[in-house]
């Protein structure tokens, strides 16, 4: 009971990361279940990533009833993602255990270091910047789709994917800043669209993993159930807790995790 207490608490941590700043669920799941229960990159992998999916989906899902997912553009860069994951899992199952857990350690820390940094700029207020590659129609909230938008948004997709499937992440820390720097979509948008890219990409790495015998579910379905959990209360509370505080409490968080990770990998 408490090794499933343990997996539960885990998950539910990831899914109310996910639902509060729409990225880093699965950047942070990986250290948690590779710190808490012992796990190596490949094997954390697409733990991680059917819980950040089923929780992302979710999110995604309460993000279209309020009107705050653009599809089209989230289909196209989970489409590409989707396309792109296998190749990430291919590179992950061919490098060595130390290499990978330090390539890892090295994203996290980045992110991390991102989110500081931007947690202390002030707010800036979005305007309708026609210089962007995906502006937003006023009248009808939609993305007015030329080939700039449509490149921006591919190669977001491309990343993420390959991400998804090299590192057992989600690829929301790519996700969001891109959306958020491509596009002039609100907050609330930029999030329910990365849910929803992060769903369709995590969808498709844990298929592949399942498919080739390498998801451990006694361990990957209480932790999806605490995702889940997690998603549905941090959806409670967004826009209730300051979203600097989020990113600054996320990236000091992810900065320990980091550390930890490559003390542990060095001292094997």
């Amino acid at each position: 009971m408490d090794a499933l207490a343990l997996t539960l608490g885990l998950g539910a941590l990831i899914g109310l990361a996910l639902a509060l700043t729409g990225a880093g669920g699965g950047i942070l799941a990986m250290p948690l279940l590779i710190l808490a229960l012992h796990l190596t990159v490949v094997q954390a992998a697409p733990i991680a990533l059917l819980a950040v999916g089923l929780s992302a989906a979710l999110g995604a899902l309460l993000a279209f009833r309020q009107r705050q997912l653009r599809y089209r553009a989230a289909a196209l860069i989970g489409g590409v993602g989707v396309l792109l994951a296998p190749a990430g899992t291919w590179l992950a199952h061919r490098i060595p255990v130390l290499p990978m857990t330090l390539v890892f350690a090295a994203v996290l820390a980045a992110v991390a270091i991102r989110m500081i940094r931007e947690a202390a700029r002030p707010p800036v207020e979005i305007t309708p910047d026609r210089s962007l590659p995906c502006v937003q129609d006023g009248d009808r909230g939609r993305l007015q789709w030329t080939a700039p938008c449509a490149r921006a948004l591919i190669g977001t997709g491309a990343l993420s994917g390959l991400l998804s499937g090299a590192l057992g992440v989600g690829g929301g820390f790519v996700i969001v800043p891109a959306l958020a720097r491509y596009t002039n979509l609100t907050a609330r948008s930029v999030v329910g669209t990365s849910l929803a890219v992060i769903a369709l990409v995590s969808a498709g790495s844990v298929t592949m993993a399942a498919l080739s015998g390498h998801l451990l579910w006694p361990l990957a379905l209480p932790f999806a159930g605490g995702a889940a959990a997690g998603m549905a209360a941090g959806s409670r509370l967004a826009g209730r807790i300051a979203p600097a505080r989020l990113k600054q409490a996320f990236g000091a968080l992810s900065l320990v995790a980091a550390a930890i990770m490559v003390g542990r990998a060095l001292s094997v």
